[in-house]
């Protein structure tokens, strides 16, 4: 029996490409009760639900996470809650950081503080690589929320209430995603644009980015930050798989990227475990009794970086994979 059997799970930021995978995903594949959609885009709603059809186990919210009041009416007997609500542009951030502040940091605070009050069993927050070691304002705003999440377990374990973190990095076939915009560019015989030849990459598909969030909320304590352990690419071969043919032009890495992707930094190795799939990121302070997991310490000093990765995808594997996006 699974424990979303006949539960009421809410998601934050629901009309996103990992929300809508989720919601697909849970109707499908889990017996939830009740599944709320918690987003502040009514346009993206109302297509959403064109798109999913009528379910009686859906349920509909129009809301910001920086309401309080509003996420406490909505999360009123839910039992499970997935946040994925977040404003992601880098540049963006860099131009509005206040906005990005209202939203990833206090809005997260305001999940946390509404499903202590709600009572809710279970929250995994969802990261991003730009957490680790961030070197813009959105990265920032995610290394603090998911500092917010991790601690928010030592005054929330006496209520019943755990909450963890899911970090990962791009997802390949979501929304934002580079590979529709080179497809497109290819089929009108145009070169393909490249920030740096020498970038590499974490892979993960949307379906396994789902897979990993939900077996993350069905083993968590309370405490953890999950990584996947996932293979690495080359930009230029991810490139050469979506267009073989296309030249490839260098135009420079933008303000606030990274030369290669990095979950877990080098500093925080030395609270880190490997368990087979995933690596387990434990909390620098943990007051509510953290056990830790079972898995091999990581080796201090090493950070989780792509180009460092043991873990590879050749161009023929990323062709096969393309395939199924």
């Amino acid at each position: 029996m699974s424990q979303l059997d006949n539960a009421s799970v809410l998601i934050t930021g629901g009309t996103g490409s990992l929300g809508k995978a989720l919601i697909n995903y849970l109707l499908k594949s889990s017996k939830v009760r009740r599944m709320a959609i918690y987003s502040r885009d009514e346009l993206k709603q109302h297509n959403l639900r064109n798109e999913i059809g009528e379910d009686e186990r859906l349920r509909w919210f129009i809301g910001d996470i920086r309401d309080a009041d509003r996420l406490r009416r909505a999360l009123h007997n839910v039992d499970f809650v997935i946040h994925a609500a977040a404003l992601k542009q880098v540049d963006t951030g860099e131009y509005n950081p206040m906005e990005f502040i209202k939203t990833n940091v206090l809005g997260s605070q305001n999940v946390i503080d509404a499903s202590i009050e709600a009572g809710v069993k279970k929250v995994v927050a969802l990261s991003t690589d730009k957490a680790s070691s961030p070197i813009n304002l959105y990265g920032a705003t995610k290394l603090t929320a998911d500092k917010l999440f991790v601690a928010a377990n030592n005054y929330s374990y006496s209520y019943g209430t755990v909450f963890s973190v899911v970090r990962y990095g791009n997802v390949m076939g979501s929304r934002g995603s580079v590979i529709p915009y080179w497809k497109s560019l290819a089929e009108a015989g145009h070169a393909l644009p490249i920030t740096d030849l020498r970038m590499t990459r974490f892979w993960i598909s949307l379906e396994q980015a789902v897979q990993f969030v939900i077996e993350s909320l069905d083993i968590m304590r309370g405490g953890e930050l999950y990584v996947p352990r996932i293979p690495s690419m080359r930009i230029v071969d991810l490139a050469s798989a979506v267009a073989a043919d296309a030249p490839l032009f260098e135009i420079g890495m933008r303000p606030g990227e990274k030369l290669h992707e990095e979950m877990i930094s080098a500093d925080d190795s030395r609270r880190t475990y490997l368990m087979k799939d995933r690596y387990v990121v434990t909390p620098v302070v943990a007051e509510w009794g953290f056990k830790l997991p079972e898995g091999t310490l990581m080796e201090e000093g090493v950070a989780y970086q792509s180009n460092t990765n043991d873990l590879w995808m050749s161009r023929e594997d990323i062709q096969f994979f393309l395939k199924e996006i």
